[in-house]
């Protein structure tokens, strides 16, 4: 009798115990595998993290340090100054992170200075403007009087979230940076149009259409600054400035709404659509110099109304 014919029968226990250690090798090396595969996938994980961590915090520490946006041409001061025949002073824009510069005031000057501190969306000053605006203008040409504009966006809230105040103001900067003679023309034209509030406010195109009828120079430019919104953060700064205050020249702490009007340093509190109460105050303001004993002045260059 024979036993342990190979052919056609099992493997023996050498061969069962190869393939069982082939098998477990193969095991290992795809658990291997796996592990390194794991392992890279958290590594990467991390540093992509870590990565995102460091740019979340370098953008923090760059917006924190980061200077303030420059402002427009003829504006130093948060607002142009506009003299005899509607003529702007042309100045040096505000650079990044450089502080606004009052504007200088002569001493005994007989011209009268009149700062306005003006929302083009605000109902108020669209009063004051229907009531006095023609005699201002009408000083300012003659050389009787300076006005200085400073547009402030305080009405955004009520503009269905279109920024309007914003937007209005920021267009004004753009003219006083491109066509600073046209500014006090545009301005009217910005009151003289003032959309109600709780409305949208007029779009950029109207903006641009009411630049182009105030007949500025470089439409093309001023065009592209209003859509844009070129002087957005500055516009923002302004007023945070104005409400902040102090208010140069001045009586005033800070800007508490619009219109504030303040003529020789003193604010004006009277009625905003009362012409009569206004012309009075001017004439009052015309003989007292801020600061300083109340003496006559020389009357100015064109005539003021009679109290």
């Amino acid at each position: 009798m024979t036993y342990g014919s190979t052919d056609g029968q099992r493997p023996g226990g050498n061969q069962r115990r190869d393939d069982a250690r082939e098998k477990a090798k193969s095991i290992r090396e795809q658990h291997r595998k796996q592990e390194r595969k794991t392992r890279l996938i958290i590594q990467s994980t991390v540093i992509l993290f870590a990565i995102a961590i460091v740019g979340i915090v370098a953008i923090i520490l760059v917006n924190s340090i980061r200077p303030l946006g420059p402002g427009p041409l003829n504006m130093r001061s948060d607002g142009i100054l506009i003299g005899q025949g509607f003529v702007a002073t042309q100045t040096a824009a505000t650079r990044a992170g450089q502080d606004p510069l009052p504007t200088a005031r002569e001493e005994g000057s007989d011209v009268i200075a009149i700062d306005m501190y003006v929302d083009y969306f605000c109902k108020i000053c669209g009063a004051f403007d229907e009531a006095n605006g023609d005699q201002i203008a009408t000083w300012v040409e003659s050389g009787a009087a300076t006005v200085e504009i400073h547009p402030l966006a305080i009405l955004d809230r009520v503009s269905q979230g279109s920024k309007y105040s914003t937007r209005s103001a920021n267009a004004a900067a753009c003219v006083a940076n491109y066509s600073p003679d046209a500014y006090f023309a545009f301005h009217t034209a910005l009151l003289d149009n003032r959309p109600e509030e709780n409305t949208p406010g007029l779009t950029d195109a109207q903006l641009i259409d009411l630049a182009t009828k105030a007949k500025v120079t470089r439409v093309a430019s001023i065009s592209d600054c209003i859509t844009s919104q070129k002087f957005k953060a500055w516009v923002a700064e302004a007023k945070d400035r104005a409400l902040t205050g102090p208010i140069p020249n001045s009586d005033v702490k800070a800007v508490g709404g619009t219109p504030t009007i303040i003529v020789n340093g003193v604010k004006y509190t009277g009625a905003a659509n009362d012409a009569s109460a206004f012309s009075k105050f001017v004439v009052q303001a015309a003989g007292t110099t801020f600061n300083q004993a109340s003496t006559p002045s020389p009357s100015p260059s064109a005539p003021l109304p009679t109290p």
